[in-house]
């Protein structure tokens, strides 16, 4: 099986986070934008309900959720994004439900499946031309990737992701040849 890649270009990651949107599919378009913004493994994303994203009382997206990971079964708090939030409040009016799922199946009232998920964002990155494997996992990549490249230290991403060593983490940042040449041609030090 083929080790999936983050997406290191904005103008794709941008083109991949609207296409939903643009094509009026607002859950689809929450479930990229969530995963991207949370760096969530997918089956904690499929596990989202609205009471975890949405006060129902002030008729407002929360400004962070707290999960439990189904791999690690730790807890976890996550600040969100405007983007997730504008995504939410967008959705929220056809969508918000005290105890829906929030990427939910109509036809069955559960959360789509991970295949499903999977089958989603595989389309919409084919349809925006990323010419690598792109699959659920990638977008989680996709934000330790592009935190890193911001100057945020591994040593945080090994906490966000739960991970066990910063081992695990760099080969989860997919450094390429290309990053390192960057680093080589950037660090000036003698005349």
């Amino acid at each position: 099986m083929a080790t999936t890649q983050p997406i290191r270009s904005k103008k794709h990651i941008h083109e991949l986070s609207v296409h939903y949107l643009k094509l009026g599919q607002l859950r689809n378009y929450v479930l990229i934008v969530t995963s991207l913004h949370t760096a969530l493994r997918i089956s904690d994303v499929l596990r989202l309900t609205w009471d975890d994203v949405y006060d129902f009382s002030t008729k407002q997206v929360r400004k962070s959720i707290t999960i439990v990971e189904k791999k690690t079964d730790k807890p976890k708090t996550i600040a969100l994004h405007s983007a997730v939030i504008s995504a939410l409040s967008l959705y929220a009016p056809q969508a918000a439900q005290g105890g829906r799922f929030l990427i939910l199946n109509s036809k069955t009232d559960k959360a789509i499946s991970r295949v499903q998920a999977y089958r989603l964002i595989r389309s919409a990155a084919e349809s925006v031309k990323i010419d690598h494997r792109v699959s659920c996992h990638s977008l989680r990549k996709t934000f330790g990737y592009h935190a890193w490249k911001a100057g945020v230290s591994p040593a945080v991403l090994v906490e966000i992701y739960n991970h066990n060593s910063l081992a695990v983490t760099r080969r989860y940042l997919g450094v390429s040849q290309d990053d390192k040449d960057a680093v080589y041609l950037g660090i000036k030090l003698a005349a």
